[in-house]
């Protein structure tokens, strides 16, 4: 049930809103401010806190309004006209895609806000935050509603700028605002980062993406002539001629770059760990609700436009191939380091990229398969279970902060007495996380995404199966780690000395701990109905895919005497690889961190390969130094070489300097042969046209 509207009626003007809202407040925020500090009216200091969470308010529900049009898997389509000479048209496109990606943002995007009233309460910055948080949502929800990619560029631009400005934030550099272990090194490379070094390490590599994206951007646009997704798919003649040049694919790849940089993929993941220098309520927006979302958004965008073309006979299968791997090198590489890391956020960041790993994974295999939308809709229900247990978790560890002082897990210990309700709420999202059966978000979409990489069918399902039930395994370990050093065990002698010195440790305020309450609550009450919320999900984009792209989808129930009734349709072997999974790395992270039956440290020291593999993991495998001495301190040692070797040896030295006595040592020359004597220069004429006479006679 498409619609193309001309004029503004309210679905259109709904959609228009739901990123117009969050940079009108982004817009107006520094003149209330202005305002409420010199006391005009009755504004209050807090007036800019009052604005955002209003405005976030109103964008979303804007986007809730538009529910009921993806519930029948209809479409809004409005255009205005832009850049005429190019015939562009800017444009929303509210889709059932958009339209569920839109209410996943706004959301989580409002509760984190609230939760900032709380957390940011009595910084000195606070206009500066407020302003580029709303940038940042406005950013992301221009992102998912354009319908064209020259406007998703613009949304795609604005969170890249969003994220520098707020991971440095705190800009002054203070060490209780870096990351890392002061004075350590790893492979000579300093592993200790200050707000403004994460600032610009984020935007760089992030612009490296950037850079491919447009790049594809512009290749598809010279033989498509548009931008938009309706169009690019309506006249599929650009498609057969890029492919019979063999540049099809690599456009898409292109384009894919700019997810691989957004979404921290490998190789461009290292800058999203030290983007933990940010406030909390930072991490949690770009974890859960923008930034790395927007990658795995982009993907769901162009991913059913390239199965299409396939279903063509555009033959597209190594662009899948490729997400598939991206996303499941990942999730590996990234779980392995959270196993070890001792910073609390350091960990949800990392398990943050090993997720987004698993979405991409996803994404990829639906290409790789016939059924294109069981991949399609696992890596979209992931992304949704995702949003809510890790902002949770983000949220809940800012809470952590606050009350100890320190973002080290050695330095926390038995809080579950004293933070009780934080406690609770971070066992119902990391329970989401490590896809606890049966009652949370997370187990019904990982177990959805095991069932599609293992009846994709592929030459790689085998072995992507494999790397995703693994990767499962390790974050279970982490996940029950993280909660066994934060809230078992005795007080550690940093607490003990805070208490000494007069600090109580308490629970988080109204204003902080409810938001990421409700999130956990809904990670499990979701949850509780996870099948029957696939289930509508699974039908929801069917009818999406059948009607936008026509992709055709085959109904297959999968019978099974082992499973119960109402597991019945369910995987038996993704099933059973799931609990499995949970089974072995929950059981370990037990005997590890709340049994206590093994010491870790001792564990780790008695074996050296053991010893090994825990440097390793805790070095990061070594790629971000490698990486900072390839791409940083190499060109930096290159081009000093050549100022000081080229530039003011051969240059300044030797051809300025040889330049310069060449000229005046022609100069004098000159000057020696100017006398001033009449009788001389018409010697020398003389003697000149005797010689021309000379030539000319021989």
């Amino acid at each position: 049930m498409a619609t193309e509207l001309l004029g503004f009626e309210i679905g259109a003007t709904s959609a228009w809103l739901v990123w117009i809202l969050p940079f009108a407040a982004a817009l107006i925020i520094p003149g209330i401010a202005k305002l409420s500090k010199y006391g005009t009216g009755h504004l209050s200091k807090h007036a800019t806190g009052y604005i955002a969470v209003g405005f976030a308010l109103m964008s979303t529900l804007s986007a809730a309004s538009l529910i009921p049009i993806a519930l029948e898997a209809g479409e809004i389509h409005h255009q205005i006209p832009w850049i005429e000479s190019l015939n562009l048209n800017a444009g929303v496109l509210a889709d059932p895609l958009s339209i569920i990606m839109s209410n996943v943002v706004g959301w989580i995007s409002f509760l984190i806000l609230i939760y900032s009233t709380g957390y940011m309460k009595g910084d000195k910055d606070i206009t500066r935050f407020w302003f580029w948080m709303m940038f940042f949502i406005g950013s992301m929800q221009l992102i998912v509603m354009s319908d064209n990619l020259l406007q998703v560029f613009f949304g795609w631009e604005g969170v890249g700028l969003a994220s520098y400005a707020l991971i440095s934030f705190w800009y002054r550099d203070k060490k209780k605002d870096h990351v890392g272990t002061e004075g350590r090194t790893v492979l000579g490379m300093l592993d200790y980062y200050s707000p403004t070094h994460a600032g610009m390490k984020a935007f760089i590599m992030t612009k490296v993406g950037d850079v491919m994206m447009i790049a594809g951007m512009l290749l598809i646009f010279v033989y498509a002539g548009t931008f938009g997704f309706k169009e690019l798919l309506g006249d599929t003649e650009w498609a057969v001629t890029m492919a019979s040049q063999g540049l099809l694919v690599p456009a898409f790849v292109l384009i894919f770059g700019g997810a691989v940089g957004k979404s921290a993929q490998f190789p461009l993941n290292e800058w999203l760990l030290e983007a933990m220098t940010g406030p909390t309520a930072v991490s949690a927006l770009i974890h859960a609700a923008t930034m790395v979302k927007a990658g795995v958004f982009l993907v769901a965008r162009i991913g059913p436009l390239v199965f299409a073309l396939g279903a063509a006979g555009i033959l597209a299968d190594q662009f899948f191939e490729i997400i598939a791997w991206v996303g499941a090198i990942t999730a590996l590489l990234l779980a392995t380091q959270a196993m070890v890391n001792p910073e609390i956020k350091k960990v949800l960041a990392y398990s943050t990229g090993s997720q987004i790993g698993y979405m991409m994974m996803a994404l990829g295999v639906a290409g790789l398969s016939y059924q294109y939308v069981d991949g399609y809709t696992a890596g979209f229900f992931h992304l949704i279970s995702h949003a809510m247990f890790k902002a949770s978790l983000f949220m809940a560890a800012g809470a952590i902060l606050h009350t100890v002082g320190s973002r080290f897990m050695t330095d926390m210990g038995g809080l579950r007495k004293k933070m009780k309700k934080t406690y609770a709420f971070m066992w119902a999202a990391g329970l989401g996380l490590m896809g606890a059966p049966f009652i949370t978000t997370g187990f019904w979409s990982k177990d959805a995404i095991f069932a599609a990489v293992y009846e994709s069918g592929n030459e790689w399902a085998m072995p992507l199966f494999a790397i995703a039930v693994f990767t499962a395994a390790i974050t279970s370990f982490y996940t029950v780690r993280m909660m066994g050093l934060v809230f078992f065990g005795k007080q550690s002698k940093h607490i003990e000395k805070m208490e000494e010195e007069g600090h109580h440790i308490h629970e988080a305020p109204l204003s902080m701990w409810i938001p990421y309450g409700i999130l956990a609550v809904l990670t499990i009450g979701v949850g509780l109905v996870g099948l029957s919320f696939e289930d509508g999900l699974h039908h929801t984009f069917v009818d999406y895919l059948e009607n936008s792209y026509g992709i055709h989808t085959e109904h297959l129930a999968i019978e099974s005497s082992i499973l119960p009734e109402f597991l019945q349709g369910l995987n038996p072997v993704a099933l059973g690889s799931s609990l499995a999974a949970f089974a072995i790395g929950a059981g370990l992270g037990y005997i590890f961190y709340i049994g206590r039956w093994v010491d870790p440290v001792k564990f780790v020291n008695s074996n050296l390969f053991f010893y090994g593999i825990h440097k390793l993991l805790l070095n990061r495998w070594y790629l971000n130094a490698i990486i900072y001495w390839c791409f940083v301190v190499t060109p930096l040692w290159l081009s000093r070489g050549v100022f000081r070797y080229f530039e003011k040896t051969a240059i300044d030295y030797g051809m300025n300097d040889g330049f310069q006595k060449a000229v005046g040592w022609s100069a004098k020359v000159v000057q020696g042969t100017q006398t001033g004597v009449s009788q001389s220069y018409l010697f020398v004429f003389g003697a000149g046209l005797l010689f021309v006479v000379l030539i000319l006679l021989i």
